[in-house]
């Protein structure tokens, strides 16, 4: 106990079990042996406690287009519910209660968030809706989006109702390789797609935050099926190694490029590109080996690229890479991409190229908040522009800064 704090009188603290405790306790009693196929009963039983019925959960489908019903008993399936203008989009893109009036009652839309990251929406159905349901519900549906990203890990269940058209095996390796699509904190967001969702193989990205660093990474393997998928697995699983290891971007570069060069011979390589973003004090640095300069968007237009020295792809190796370096604002964000994006054109025609990039970006910035919002649409839009084709991979990655500090979340009130 810290000096001067006073252990607090037991007998004056109420540790009797009230109403809500009892209803969100059975879950976290029960979720350590709950199969997965028995979720879905237990939420429907949870809900019709506090007065609740016609319980869905949906979840976001691979290419991030429409909110997808999971089957299971006592929970209603119904059509997928569209993304864009829909009250499930606006809860999951936004991370916000929607609530629609309806003749039997009021419609709620509850977002799913394990951590910051958007797991789907848990929908449902109140004759009446005050504050103490709205607290209640929003912290069931916590609950909820634990134990499905708790369970998805041993079943195929959640993975099959998101997966909306048949997936190629390099794709499916990419997807297993993925960090959460997004992550949000007080003083940090990112948020990450990849296209095609059901046939990417050689383009992933990763992410951690450790502490007060943010590190960040982005892949794209030469080739297509699955040598680029396994050349971008290995490429991953080397720049886990390294940033774990705790040693700095050129050496991280290095180790790489090693493991490339020694798994797949002089003729492969891998475009990357590494950061370090200091979220106390917004200190951002990075290593870019062959992709595009990423954007620095401030105050909703992209201002500059991020131009600076460009080292080999991994793979071809070199001996001094070198590191770039920028002082971030409040609200600045970074948007990464990989060629896949501006390279695509027409037979004959020009390629799509970085003007219409920072074009759409200037657009969507404007019309959408938070990271996860931007960049959806960013990648939505520019995929129709581009004719809706894909002949390459194509990855977007958006960081924003935010500075200030989360240590009040560990204080109580």
């Amino acid at each position: 106990m810290a000096e001067g704090e006073r252990r607090p009188d037991k007998g004056l603290v109420d540790r009797s079990e009230g109403f809500g405790e009892r209803l969100l306790g059975v879950l976290l009693d029960r979720a350590h042996e709950m199969p997965p196929q028995l979720i879905a009963p237990l939420i429907a039983e949870e809900v019709t406690r506090v007065g609740g019925r016609d319980v869905s959960i949906l979840l976001q489908d691979y290419g991030q287009q429409v909110l997808v019903p999971l089957p299971g008993r006592r929970l209603t399936v119904g059509e997928p519910e569209p993304i864009d203008n829909s009250p499930a989009g606006t809860a999951f893109l936004y991370a916000t209660i929607a609530e629609v009036p309806r003749p039997d009652g009021v419609r709620m839309y509850l977002p799913l968030l394990d951590g910051s990251d958007q797991v789907g929406v848990m929908a449902l159905t109140l004759d009446t809706v005050d504050d103490d349901d709205r607290r209640l519900l929003r912290r069931l549906a916590g609950l909820v989006a634990d134990m499905l990203v708790t369970k998805h890990s041993y079943t195929d269940q959640f993975f099959l109702t998101r997966r909306r058209e048949p997936m190629s095996v390099a794709a499916e390796i990419q997807w297993s390789l993925l960090p959460p699509l997004a992550m949000s904190n007080p003083q940090v967001a990112v948020a990450g797609i990849l296209e095609p969702a059901y046939n990417v193989a050689g383009d992933s990205f990763d992410y951690a935050l450790n502490e007060d660093i943010l590190h960040v990474a982005m892949v794209d393997a030469m080739g297509h099926g699955l040598d680029a998928a396994t050349m971008a697995t290995v490429a991953i699983g080397a720049y886990r190694h390294a940033r774990r290891a705790g040693i700095g971007l050129s050496e991280i570069y290095a180790f790489m490029d090693r493991a490339i060069a020694e798994q797949f011979g002089p003729d492969h390589f891998v475009t990357a590109q590494m950061m370090r973003l200091n979220i106390a004090t917004g200190h951002l640095q990075w290593v870019n080996a062959g992709h595009p300069a990423p954007l620095l968007i401030r105050d909703h237009r992209v201002v500059r690229l991020l131009a600076g020295p460009t080292t080999l792809p991994v793979g071809f190796g070199s001996e001094d890479p070198q590191i770039s370096e920028q002082m971030l604002q409040r609200g600045d964000r970074v948007l990464c991409f990989t060629d896949g994006l501006i390279e695509e054109h027409e037979a004959g025609e020009e390629q799509f190229g970085e003007e219409q990039v920072i074009h759409w970006v200037n657009r969507i910035e404007h019309g959408e908040k938070g990271v996860r919002a931007v960049v959806r649409a960013l990648s939505h839009a520019l995929k129709r522009q581009r004719g809706g084709r894909t002949s390459d991979d194509a990855t977007l990655f958006l960081i924003e800064w935010r500075g200030g500090t989360a240590d009040h979340l560990a204080v109580l009130d």
